[in-house]
């Protein structure tokens, strides 16, 4: 069995997490864009905020993640605490959007 290639795993990884910030990013400014774009509630200017929060940590625990990758050949494997903050900031987010659209 021939060896792993350690350049393409993390570069790979790497791709994968820009893409999930990306993604983020881009769900933060349509968030953003709905909140301001209607009358402006309490309740959709508060949503808007709290998105682009959450972006901001998804993007703060994905540049962790990049870095952790990058430093090392055999990275260890994503802990269980960085692994629920970014499903809880995804989950927020989603919850976020739908109350951008149905309120």
């Amino acid at each position: 069995m021939p060896g792993r290639d350690p350049g393409l795993q993390p570069e790979r990884t790497r791709l994968a997490w820009r893409r999930t910030t990306l993604s983020g990013a881009v769900a933060a400014v349509l968030a953003a864009k709905t909140a301001l774009q209607r009358d402006a509630s309490a309740v959709s200017v508060l949503a808007g905020s709290l998105t682009c929060v959450l972006w901001l940590g998804l993007l703060f625990l994905a540049h962790r993640r990049i870095t952790a990758v990058a430093a090392s050949p055999r990275p260890a494997a994503l802990g269980p605490r960085h692994a629920t903050a970014l499903a809880l900031c995804t989950v927020a987010m989603a919850g976020c959007g739908a109350v951008l659209i149905i309120g």
